[in-house]
């Protein structure tokens, strides 16, 4: 077994998940065979068996037990502040890592000193692409082509689909603007200089926050599709659809007051802001009227 020159700390925050947890930390020994790593577990009082879970089948993972929901940065900030590696990766619980996707990750951070942030490739179970392990920054103009639709309507324009940036080959690196929470590597020289997550957010919005930081101080964020895992997006926010959508919408109003606010003019802030809640207001109708699981991290 080769062994890296560097290490890894793998953060994982769990709520209710427990048997997919345990898969995703079963994946996690099983596909990492070369990079020096700890596995760090954040429990946000699961109702479940989780906690007991890891303590009887992985005993080696680092266990912090809260006694409320703390949300997701707050969480992934207990386990990065008392990690010591050279890397931290964000891991969701209902992800399987693949083909040694960490040791991949570490070896092509290692490569690359310039690169702050990276994300791999992300699949759905059925294997498709999911579009948002790699996105451009949320400006104004590239949220209204999302939310207007025209972005699934020209999924090759480089003006309208900036969003998740279909048109670019996923099957080659890229440098992007933010990549997905659900896998997320960053240099522990980088939380050192910009800090840890934003806790202003809950659920949502602090990883794109988080690469926004890394790319204004000056570090690349980069989308590495060589490495993969599997996604199975949303089943850890099924047991409170009303609060997760909730939480989504929230986190876009915190993420223009930071970073877009300032340079709009008051008319145009107010407009987003309309837009934004009308839009939350139809995606509750949408919760209230289906008995389909709604989308998560």
């Amino acid at each position: 077994m080769t062994q890296s020159k560097s290490s890894i700390s793998i953060v994982i925050v769990s709520f209710n998940v427990e048997t997919l947890l345990k898969e995703c930390l079963a994946s996690v020994y099983r596909e990492t065979t070369e990079a020096a790593f700890d596995i760090w577990v954040v429990d946000n009082h699961s109702r479940d068996n989780s906690v007991q879970m890891v303590k009887d089948s992985f005993p080696d993972v680092h266990l912090i037990e809260n006694d409320r929901n703390l949300g997701f940065p707050k969480a992934n900030n207990q386990a990065v502040a008392r990690s010591t590696s050279d890397y931290i990766l964000l891991l969701n619980p209902d992800t399987i890592v693949r083909d040694g996707a960490i040791d991949k990750m570490v070896r092509f951070m290692d490569e690359h000193p310039d690169v702050g942030v990276s994300g791999c490739r992300v699949l759905n179970e059925d294997g498709s692409l999911q579009l948002a392990c790699r996105r451009s920054i949320p400006t104004p103009r590239v949220a209204f082509y999302r939310l207007t639709g025209l972005s699934r309507l020209f999924p090759n324009s480089k003006t309208m689909a900036r969003y998740n940036l279909t048109y670019l080959d996923p099957n080659a690196p890229h440098e992007v603007d933010a990549v997905s929470g659900a896998f997320l590597v960053i240099r522990r020289k980088v939380v050192d200089a910009i800090g840890v997550l934003d806790e202003s957010f809950f659920i949502y919005g602090e990883d794109m926050d988080w690469c926004i930081r890394a790319k204004k101080a000056g570090w690349k964020v980069m989308y590495y599709p060589h490495a993969q895992i599997i996604h199975y997006k949303g089943v850890g926010c099924k047991t409170n659809n009303l609060k997760t959508t909730y939480e989504f919408y929230r986190a876009m109003v915190l993420f223009h007051r930071k970073h877009f606010a300032g340079e709009c003019a008051w008319p145009t802030n107010l407009i987003i802001y309309i837009g934004i809640v009308l839009t939350a207001l139809l995606a509750w109708r949408r919760w209230l009227f289906s008995t389909k699981p709604g989308s998560g991290r």
